[in-house]
């Protein structure tokens, strides 16, 4: 029997309180020809087998990323993540965890939370961490609404090389505290000058380091204006790999780090779950949102971990919470963790040059290619192609005879007349050989 705990009645009362007569007023903002009128087209029910063969068939329509050469990124990257650390975050003391509300019996979650605040801190080149955040755009999203608190200002400038998605999500969240937001035009070129949008009443810019189009901004200079205007620079990424290559974002000026944390310890998994990363200056500790764990001693004078600082709804008046999106990634975090330890310093450097060198490789490789422009100067492991013929197509083209060359810009950002373009990313997943099959295919279908 079901069990329907609200009446008639009780459903009428809500809508009343709501202000509205029927449940499809809460619908009107869907459009009308993206809701099903009706019950779901479904097939009848099937014996287990049946429906097993028919969803397997259904997979082997999707070309799996390592099968073929493979150069999509665009904010999620194919690294080799080794098999140690699938085998550590599935023991049951991690997989089943939850939040570390009781550190009496979470000691092993809150130790690896530590540990991995320390690596992102490294990393980044800031003072302290968060013990995660839900994924990079959230944490660029949480980092404007932060700036905003910091500053007593409530207009953010978002650079061109922001990644689309994030700057959407940034709209979404901002929109809601009716904050103001300079969008500045996408900026395929990476020559944007962010820094005349910067004014007094500017709280923070925000600016992505290696850009959505792959190139490597000086940050030094733009946090030097927005600081004389009295705002915050935002850092974003989206590539953390990039991070053991290139000067960390805190030590050219940045106030907030912010970015994806995919590239450690996860794979692409069709676009998550990832791990958001959040790192700011210790001035600015009480305002960042999230969770710290931190270390202490108990009263035997033994080490130990605690939840130290955490400014979220649950744990203080809602007025007064810092978060919005809350979430952490524990077990993505763990991954990020496991797989950072095992490269250590030297092996994540080595990791981040061997990326490099076989993007040097393809873009030395497509200057030989009729029809090819790459319109980066300067790059980690992704670089801007402008093609002569729609990206779009030359994409289907590619992938019909076997290699997945990338995202078309035209993908993300529809209306912005960018459909020459596409986006390339190269880890050390990709072959000498891969490299010479794009290059070969693609002078085919030029």
């Amino acid at each position: 029997m079901r069990y329907l705990p609200l009446t008639d009645s009780d459903r009428a009362d809500m809508l009343a309180a709501i202000g509205v007569e029927t449940i499809d007023d809460l619908f009107v903002d869907i459009p009308d020809d993206k809701r099903v009128d009706g019950a779901l087209q479904l097939p009848s029910h099937r014996p287990e087998m049946a429906v097993e063969t028919a969803l397997k068939r259904l997979a082997a329509r999707n070309v799996p990323a390592d099968s073929v050469p493979f150069f999509v990124g665009a904010g999620a990257y194919k690294h080799h993540v080794p098999a140690t650390v699938d085998h550590l975050i599935q023991r049951s003391e991690f997989l089943t965890s939850y939040t570390p509300y009781q550190p009496e019996i979470s000691q092993g979650t809150l130790q690896v939370l530590f540990e991995f605040q320390t690596q992102v801190a490294e990393l980044t080149g800031m003072e302290v961490a968060n013990a995660s955040m839900y994924d990079g755009s959230t944490a660029t999203a949480e980092a404007v609404l932060m700036a905003n608190r910091v500053t007593k200002r409530r207009k953010a400038v978002l650079a061109g090389g922001l990644h689309p998605h994030y700057r959407a999500v940034v709209e979404t969240t901002v929109g809601m505290a009716d904050d103001a937001l300079v969008l500045l035009d996408p900026d395929p070129s990476g020559t944007e000058d962010v820094i005349s949008a910067i004014d007094e009443e500017t709280a923070c810019v925000v600016v992505q380091c290696p850009s959505f189009y792959g190139h490597l901004i000086d940050l030094k200079p733009i946090a030097e204006a927005a600081h004389a205007k009295g705002a915050l620079l935002v850092a974003v990424f989206t590539e953390v790999v990039a991070l053991a290559a290139i000067e960390p974002p805190g030590a050219q000026g940045a106030d907030i780090v912010v970015g994806e944390g995919q590239s450690i310890g996860n794979p692409l998994t069709f676009g998550g779950p990832y791990v958001g990363l959040f790192a700011t200056r210790q001035k600015f500790l009480r305002q960042m949102p999230g969770r710290v764990c931190g270390e202490t001693v108990d009263a035997d004078g033994e080490r130990g971990f605690v939840l130290t600082l955490s400014t979220r709804e649950q744990h203080i008046r809602r007025d007064k919470a810092t978060s919005n999106i809350c979430t952490n990634s524990g077990l993505c975090a763990l991954a990020f963790t496991i797989h950072a330890t095992l490269l250590g310093g030297t092996g994540l450097t080595r990791l981040a040059a061997v990326n490099h060198a076989q993007t040097v490789k393809l873009v030395e490789r497509l200057e030989d290619v009729r029809g090819v422009e790459v319109l980066n100067d300067t790059f980690f492991n992704e670089v801007t192609l402008r093609v002569d013929r729609d990206a779009a197509a030359v994409i289907e083209d590619l992938a019909e005879r076997g290699v997945l060359a990338g995202v078309p810009v035209s993908r993300l950002l529809p209306s912005a007349g960018l459909d020459d373009l596409i986006v390339a990313a190269v880890t050390e997943c990709v072959s000498d050989d891969d490299i010479e099959a794009f290059a070969t295919t693609l002078a085919e279908v030029l």
